[in-house]
């Protein structure tokens, strides 16, 4: 037995609320398209910084020494600035989800469906992404990954909606634009405050949470999930020694272990009669966060030249900790060679606190907070 499929002659639902229109939509959409645009090449860098493919390992820049504490900030505030902004074009579009029939071609199936793609690929984004400067992660995948491969998809779905959408975009792209004119005289003041309203709102979700990362509104900072200045030695701590299961009974006898052509070993006492070198330098870290820091310690350039490396050496750093997906780090030549590049003994003028990788850790310029390895306990010439 057959069931065919009919549609109702007319719509189920009757929307009279004004602003559901092109001029609105195109306005936001620019505004969400521009927040999207700036969180994907920021995150797209952010990726390569922390994984870098082999061809780019050497060619990834130490300098400038702030530029990843810039770009990540900069992607969690767009990425944060882009929630109102979503939700605020939703409202814009809605009526046309209750469409009906649902589509009336081939071409419009597609289109519906690649709209279906884009907002829950920005749904999803946008709201994990948040949920990870919480570092809560309420699902049984790894985060990293899928966001990573969710993000192309996303921006993939954006430029397609675009595409098809342009006639439309173009049409309502300006007060003076044809379609823009065509449109109820008397909506314009009323939409003006709409418009007005998302920016205020966008304005106020931004400069209430980018503190956590622009010092100038540490003040304003009142919904971050983090305060930068809160914790041991003025710096939060992401992954105790607890959590990687170091304790000050299993660095009793520690030692440093330098590999190279001419291997040696360090111990503490050994590695501060070395000159120590002092930097101010940030801890960034991929949830957002970020701040200075005085780092004192000894170059790694000039313990992997004791061991043999040459001005090109690269270096591969293994903590002590357990486990964990960062416990082996590689530093490509830029950063091993870096005159700024420690292995900091002593955080704001103290030994570093076993929370902070005492007895020794690695801080590098341009680099994010996970590769700012703690507890090392061997240094390779790679």
């Amino acid at each position: 037995m057959r069931f065919p499929l009919r549609f109702p002659a007319g719509p189920p639902v009757t929307f009279k609320a004004r602003l559901h229109d092109a001029r609105t939509a195109t306005v936001l959409g620019r505004l969400l398209g521009l927040a999207f645009a700036v969180c994907f090449t920021t995150g797209v860098l952010s990726h390569f910084f922390q994984h870098p493919p082999v061809w780019l390992a050497d060619r990834l820049p130490s300098r400038p020494y702030w530029g990843y504490r810039f770009t990540q900030g900069l992607h969690v505030v767009s990425g944060i600035a882009a929630i109102p902004l979503l939700l605020a074009k939703l409202w814009a579009v809605y009526p046309r989800l209750f469409a009906w029939p649902p589509f009336r071609s081939v071409r419009q199936a597609l289109e519906r469906a690649a709209v279906a793609v884009l907002v829950a690929a920005g749904v999803f984004e946008l709201f994990s992404g948040l949920l990870n400067t919480f570092q809560w992660y309420p699902w049984p995948f790894s985060f990293v990954p899928v966001h990573f491969a969710l993000a192309w998809l996303l921006i993939g779905a954006l430029m397609l909606h675009v595409a098809v959408k342009w006639p439309q975009i173009h049409a309502h792209w300006t007060r003076r634009s044809p379609g823009t004119l065509a449109l109820p005289e008397a909506d314009g003041p009323d939409r003006r405050t709409l418009l007005a309203a998302v920016a205020a709102g966008v304005g106020a979700v931004t400069l209430t949470t980018a503190g956590q990362s622009v010092s100038a509104l540490g003040r304003l900072d009142l919904f971050a999930p983090r305060d930068p200045a809160a914790g041991p030695q003025g710096l939060p701590v992401n992954r105790t020694a607890a959590a990687a299961r170091v304790t000050e009974a299993s660095l009793r006898d520690w030692r440093l272990t330098v590999v190279g052509p001419r291997p040696y070993t360090l111990g503490l006492d050994e590695l501060r009669a070395l000159p120590q070198y002092e930097v101010t330098l940030p801890i960034a870290c991929v949830e957002g966060w970020s701040r200075n820091a005085r780092w004192t310690g000894v170059r790694v350039r000039d313990l992997l030249e004791r061991a043999g490396g040459g001005p090109d050496a690269r270096a591969r750093v293994v903590s002590l900790e357990a486990a964990g997906a960062y416990r082996v780090m590689e530093m490509g030549r830029h950063y091993a060679q870096d005159p700024l590049t420690l292995l900091a003994l002593r955080l704001n003028g103290e030994e570093l606190s076993l929370d902070h990788g005492y007895p020794a850790r690695i801080i590098a310029p341009d680099r994010p907070g996970v590769l700012q390895t703690k507890w090392v306990g061997r240094l390779e010439v790679a």
